[in-house]
């Protein structure tokens, strides 16, 4: 069982022995903060033979999320965070040698319309779908491989899916847990001003995260 699975079950458990709380209502805001970990898929191949894999590593920032309550089911979240750094590396498929291209920073807003299955309980699960959109920015080349050449990478727009727990504290203060699968595929270009390579990222990671909310 994964860690974000451990925490889950400790929490529901938790929330299981707590008397029943107040629901949400309908203008209930929702604001939280904590951190959260970037978890790439990343794969992508230089050429077409798919001996030469692209990769992206893990990254760790903190997030921070408004979620706005229609009623006690129904919420719309705005997900936003400080920027998150990631090292892209090329190696063999198997990974026993990676070398790294360079780096790049990226801020992933994400707008979701979430379900809260039990917004009356303690221990109060949701669901939501919605979309991302994700800028990069101060992308930096490996100059030792790639001399005189600069490195972009287009912004991206996709779905974004997640299910999340919150555990009520107290009438105002709880403790949040979430996990999201976001599509980002950006191109990748690389040019010295001349000529110019493209390669397509599906980067999709899974974003973790752990926070403290505040109702009000």
């Amino acid at each position: 069982m994964t860690k974000f699975g451990k925490i889950l079950l400790i929490a529901a458990g938790l929330g299981l022995v707590s008397m029943p709380a107040m629901a949400y209502e309908k203008g209930d805001w929702i604001l939280r903060g904590g951190v959260g970990m970037v978890s790439p898929e990343s794969t992508a191949f230089v050429d077409s033979t798919e001996d030469l894999l692209i990769s992206v590593d893990d990254g760790t920032s903190a997030v921070f999320t408004a979620t706005y309550m229609f009623g006690p089911n129904w919420g719309f979240e705005i997900l936003a965070a400080w920027p998150f750094s990631h090292d892209i590396h090329a190696g063999p498929v198997d990974r026993s040698v990676e070398l790294k291209l360079g780096e790049t920073k990226h801020l992933p807003p994400t707008f979701s319309f979430q379900y809260h299955f039990a917004p009356e309980a303690k221990f109060r699960p949701y669901a939501g779908l919605g979309l991302n959109y994700t800028t990069f920015f101060d992308e930096k080349l490996n100059q030792d491989l790639f001399p005189g050449f600069d490195m972009k990478i287009d912004d991206s727009f996709g779905l974004a899916a997640q299910l999340g727990a919150d555990l009520k504290l107290n009438e105002s203060w709880l403790l949040n847990v979430d996990v999201r699968y976001i599509n980002i595929e950006p191109d990748v270009t690389l040019s010295d001003g001349v000529d110019s390579d493209k390669v397509s990222i599906d980067i999709n990671p899974i974003v973790f995260s752990i926070n403290v909310g505040y109702l009000f």
